[in-house]
């Protein structure tokens, strides 16, 4: 009998404890139940920035080129064979200075005989005109000359003067090509070439310059700036630049002008300095690179430089505003430091998300 109700007790315990554990793990699922369902409620949030309205000067390096001021293939303008030349490659010469003599004696021989054919001509031209002023004269008394004959003596002197006019013209032509058998400089500047020996034909078809030459004192520095850097372009904007045949030495230059236009082949503005080279220390046909310093006319916006999101359908950034995003189509412009600037459809208002994704959904925050 003792042993039976041992093992009722026993059992009753252990059915006890049974339905305590149970309880427990019940209670402790429901509270991790909730537990989750709060975190679940708990609203997504994403770090934001505000849109910046800044107009910052910055700077930026491009490469340029030193040219001449002015350069020129230096022809004959008419057949000759060259009897003299002056300078050769490398001599420094003033305008007008005497480069070369061709010859050409057919031409003289023309001269003398458009001169003669003048003389001739003015011969006639005076004559008719004597007569006529002597008929004039005669026209005085009554009726000793017809008017007819008058009119006559005039239309003959009217006409020896238009062929006298003509003759001289012919003359001062056949003049003028002589002198362009005197070859002289067309500026101030440096023979870089030297094509032709004394005995040679020149202003041949072939046309190869006699000579080729520049201007070496005053130089123009021209440079391509990229097209969104063209509205920031300003007069008067000074630049520094260094060439690699005066390494550490920094010389200036003040902008003179603009092509006006972008280059459709490559968008960008070209820009030429002029740069005095009195002392003859740069020279033409070097590489420069050139810093500028430029700033906006006007304010743009700014957002950090990682809130840009690139894409293959294009460049965005996602505003965050009253709890809905947006999807915002960019065009980037500079970048400086931490910022980038943008353009598109935004405000100061704006917030943009710091860490955007594609796979966030445009629309209402869920909570």
């Amino acid at each position: 009998m003792y042993q039976r109700i041992s093992r009722n007790r026993t059992s009753t315990i252990r059915l006890a404890l049974v339905a305590t554990l149970a309880v427990i793990f019940t209670a402790c699922s429901q509270n991790k139940r909730e537990q989750a369902q709060k975190k679940e409620e708990k609203p997504i949030t994403y770090p934001t920035a505000p849109v910046q309205v800044l107009n910052p000067e910055y700077e930026i390096a491009v490469p340029a080129e030193l040219k001449p001021y002015e350069q020129v293939a230096v022809h004959a303008k008419v057949i000759g064979f060259v009897r003299q030349l002056h300078v050769d490659r490398g001599d420094h010469v003033r305008k007008g200075q005497l480069l070369a003599v061709l010859e050409a004696p057919e031409m003289e021989q023309q001269y003398l005989s458009d001169k003669s054919a003048e003389q001739k001509v003015y011969s006639d031209y005076r004559y008719a005109k004597q007569a006529y002023e002597r008929l004039v004269d005669a026209s005085k008394t009554a009726g000793a000359v017809a008017d007819i004959e008058l009119e006559r003596a005039r239309s003959a002197m009217e006409s020896a003067k238009s062929a006298y006019d003509a003759a001289k013209a012919g003359t001062a032509g056949t003049a003028q090509l002589q002198q362009y058998l005197r070859i002289t400089a067309p500026f101030d500047g440096v023979i870089t070439e030297r094509n032709v020996s004394v005995g040679a034909l020149a202003g041949t078809a072939t046309n190869t310059p006699l000579f080729r030459m520049a201007q070496g004192n005053k130089l123009r520095l021209t440079l391509s700036l990229p097209e969104k850097h063209a509205a920031s372009v300003k007069p008067g904007m000074r630049a520094t630049f260094t060439v690699g045949s005066q390494p550490g030495k920094t010389f200036d230059a003040v902008l003179s002008r603009t092509s006006g236009l972008l280059d459709p082949q490559d968008r960008s503005l070209t820009l030429e300095f002029d740069v005095t080279n009195s002392s003859g220390e740069l020279q033409g046909g070097d590489y420069a690179q050139v810093k500028l310093k430029l700033q906006r006319s006007n304010p743009s916006h700014w957002v950090p430089g990682k809130s840009v999101l690139n894409t293959q359908s294009g460049t965005y950034v996602l505003t965050l505003n009253d709890h809905e995003i947006k999807r915002i189509p960019i065009k980037e412009g500079i970048r400086l430091d931490t910022l980038t600037e943008v353009f598109g459809a935004l405000s100061p208002k704006d917030q943009v998300m710091l860490k955007p994704s594609e796979e966030i959904p445009e629309g209402p925050l869920k909570n």
